[in-house]
């Protein structure tokens, strides 16, 4: 009886487990993970929310026509706790994004791993504070 509980429980435990890696899809799915591209443009729109926040990016292409790019970045509450807002960002302000990017070119994608805000040195992954 004790070895139809232990294996309930391991089942159980295998579905739970399962369904969480699911739920959360990966990111080497939809972006090229092992590359790196940079962008750099003016912001049109800026979604903190979950589960990925978004930032749009007008970008001018090799015949100077305008693109917009989306850069899918980390969650409201990863993001708040790192001191991002909603009012971090406006329309205009000028961007460099450096990510990966999306495996379909014509989506304009990039999974974001670094921001730059020349215009006031702003920039993501912020520095880490000494504790001392």
């Amino acid at each position: 009886m004790k070895l139809k509980r232990l294996l309930l429980l391991l089942l159980m435990g295998t579905v739970s487990a399962g369904a969480g890696v699911y739920a959360h899809h990966s990111f080497a799915v939809d972006y090229f993970e092992e590359q790196t591209v940079s962008i750099e443009g003016e912001v049109e729109q800026f979604q903190l929310k979950n589960p990925h926040s978004f930032l749009y990016v007008k970008v001018k292409d090799d015949k100077g026509e305008p693109q917009t790019f989306a850069a899918e970045w980390g969650g409201l509450s990863r993001l708040e706790r790192r001191g991002v807002t909603a009012d971090t960002f406006k329309p205009g302000d000028f961007v460099i994004v450096t990510g990966s990017p999306g495996r379909k070119a014509s989506e304009r994608r990039i999974h974001l791993k670094g921001l730059h805000r020349p215009s006031d040195g702003w920039r993501w992954p912020q520095p880490q504070r000494s504790s001392q």
